[in-house]
């Protein structure tokens, strides 16, 4: 598995979804933001955005749950279309049992965690997951400055991962962009979300591109 390039719909215009998505074939996954005004002090999309995305486009759905309960609320992008899932571990009371929920519905499972909270603790459940999502910013809001803070993080998960011998993804997601984007690849992060770096450039889909070659080019560095 290469680089990734996931752009998250966050940043775009809400009132042409389906033009949006068109504008980013290069696109891997198709990054949806999942935010409840609870677990975030945002509101934006539900399962029924999902379930309208997923029929308009052959791009999967990776959906971003920033949401309180994800235990009972989670399985739901599941049915609705996703096709992967991540849930924050901080909203959620039992990990193991949600992503392999999560999984059994053919969708794949993500745990996500944000700046502030160690990877460590979850070292064991690693296994368990599809994908790993370390926020380099505090979930909410798009368009914040990514926090370097979190770079030794994904270097220890990186390691983690490693020394375990699993394929699971590595997924960073927050102020990703040209000037950031080869620190995480070359941290070892491989699964990348991007917001407004993409959808504020003149052209989406040559900004994924641009995204891909510099995390590519910094992969094989490191």
């Amino acid at each position: 598995m290469g680089i990734q390039i996931t752009p998250s719909i966050l940043n775009a215009d809400f009132a042409k979804m389906g033009e949006e998505v068109a504008r980013i074939p290069s696109a891997d996954w198709v990054h949806v933001d999942v935010m409840d005004n609870h677990f975030v002090p945002n509101l934006t999309f539900g399962p029924t955005m999902v379930e309208a995305l997923a029929r308009a486009t052959d791009t999967p759905l990776d959906a971003h749950l920033m949401i309180e309960d994800a235990d009972r609320n989670a399985p739901v992008y599941a049915e609705a279309g996703a096709s992967s899932v991540t849930f924050h571990v901080e909203a959620t009371k039992a990990p193991v049992r949600l992503a392999r929920e999560l999984r059994a519905q053919g969708a794949r499972a993500s745990m996500a965690l944000k700046p502030a909270t160690p990877i460590e603790p979850y070292e064991d459940m690693l296994p368990e997951l599809d994908m790993l999502l370390l926020m380099t910013v505090e979930p909410g809001f798009g368009g914040q400055k990514f926090l370097d803070l979190v770079v030794p993080k994904i270097r220890r998960a990186r390691a983690m991962l490693d020394k375990h011998g699993i394929e699971t993804w590595l997924q960073v997601d927050g102020g990703v962009s040209l000037e950031t984007i080869e620190r995480c690849a070359e941290a070892g992060a491989d699964v990348f979300v991007a917001g407004s770096a993409v959808y504020s450039a003149d052209d989406p889909d040559a900004m994924v591109e641009a995204l891909r070659s510099a995390a590519a080019g910094a992969a094989g560095h490191s």
